[in-house]
């Protein structure tokens, strides 16, 4: 803000323009995935993130400021679909939760490596060290198998079953997965490929509703806006916003972690239960704080160690589950002639819904700091009795017995 000379306005619009940017991403991320590949997908995206990162590091104005941020948030519009059901499509039925859970992991150990680094240079250094993973990950591309459901799907059988070889090693015996897949695949041809108009069917309703839900309440209970915030939020509560960020990034690590350890065993239902009910508690933390402020020495003790108590809370909650399970849900619970055209749709509204939070977010802290995390508290009971009522258990079942679970009447789910 300083170096550019943004106002509060043009500062909203830089931190929100990212989710306007994924919201593209998104929209077009599972026609791509389909018609690259999941893996070409990624490297595409990667691309559209290193011209981001470079537009952001060079800018002397806040077009080009904006510009870079909006290429960003496309190439991780485009990825926050393609990574999650590339990680289903890969991994066996018992390892697919901590897999994805890993994933939640590396994404929290860089985003604290970001505040670490983001502590000690300056904002364009940052933005040139953002390329680094992008890089990284473009390289790696091209030593990863495709995933073998996808080069079936497309009529390439013998590069399925070596891809499935590649992953399962060697000497393991992949013939009952392979017919899996085959047998899916045949019954799949029967059917045609879905449009985003055809999910509005009765057929698909348990699935929209579950997989657009939990996107709202993530988003909606405030946890990009929390993230993209967080020194702001920091300083209105008189607490050091570069301790404070660091803290909160790093108390992230190990609840993905015990993520990783949970996801397989306790199940995805109970772990986001768990994660929603700990975002409750910090956000109940953090707006009672910000009520009490006026009173006598409430603010200049209580307030900056309550509201840092909250918020580690909440992103420690989050990073348990609110911030990843979503994603492995949304990428288990949809047939697989309705993966492209469903997570489009359900990506693009989760980053509209991101867009709608981090643009007013610091217009609502102006009005009130308190009714904002009384606003995220609300919201995040009313999840608490979705995730118990609605939402299904998928942990240990194959991609195709969760197909058969979503068909059956809600009252089988609830």
């Amino acid at each position: 803000m300083d170096d550019l000379g943004l106002s509060i306005n043009q500062y909203s619009v830089f931190g929100s323009i990212l989710a306007i940017g994924a919201m593209l991403g998104a929209g077009i991320s599972g026609k791509i995935s389909d018609f690259f590949g999941r893996r070409k997908a990624m490297g595409i995206s990667e691309i559209i993130c290193i011209m981001g990162w470079l537009s952001i590091t060079f800018t002397k104005s806040a077009w080009l400021l904006n510009l870079g941020r909006l290429f960003t948030g496309c190439g991780v519009g485009l990825l926050s679909f393609a990574i999650p059901v590339y990680i289903a499509k890969i991994t066996p039925k018992n390892l697919r939760g901590g897999f994805a859970a890993l994933h939640q992991f590396v994404l929290s150990v860089g985003t604290a490596l970001t505040y670490f680094i983001g502590a000690v240079v300056s904002w364009r250094i940052l933005a040139l060290v953002g390329i680094i993973p992008c890089v990284a990950q473009f390289l790696g591309l091209f030593i990863i198998p495709e995933s073998p459901r996808w080069l079936a799907k497309i009529g390439l059988q013998n590069e399925s079953e070596a891809a499935l070889r590649r992953l399962r090693g060697e000497n393991a015996n992949i013939s009952e997965e392979a017919n899996e897949i085959n047998e899916y695949i045949k019954n799949l041809s029967l059917v045609r490929e879905g449009r985003i108009l055809d999910l509005f069917q009765w057929t698909y309703a348990r699935s929209l509703t579950v997989g657009i839900g939990i996107m709202l309440l993530q988003q909606f209970a405030g946890t990009n806006a929390i993230n993209f915030y967080a020194s702001s939020i920091f300083n209105e509560a008189g607490f050091s916003a570069d301790i404070g960020a660091v803290v909160m990034a790093v108390i992230k690590i190990p609840m993905t972690i015990l993520c990783v350890f949970l996801m397989d065993r306790t199940g995805r239902k109970s772990l986001l239960l768990v994660s929603v009910l700990g975002t409750c508690l910090g956000c109940f933390l953090v707006a009672l704080s910000f009520s009490l402020q006026d009173l006598p020495q409430w603010k200049d003790y209580f307030t900056p160690l309550l509201v840092f108590i909250g918020i580690t809370i909440y992103n420690a909650s989050s990073g348990l589950g609110l911030a990843g399970i979503p994603w492995i849900i949304m990428s288990e619970i949809f047939p697989i002639n309705m993966k492209g055209s469903a997570g489009s749709l359900v990506s693009l509204i989760n980053w509209f819904s991101s867009w709608i939070v981090a643009y007013i977010f610091n217009f609502m802290m102006q009005w009130s700091s308190a009714g904002t995390f009384y606003i995220f508290l609300g919201i995040c009971c009313v999840g608490v009795v979705f995730i118990a009522k609605l939402v299904p258990e998928t942990k240990g079942k194959t991609l195709e017995e969760i197909q058969a679970l979503m068909t059956q009447p809600f009252t089988h789910i609830v």
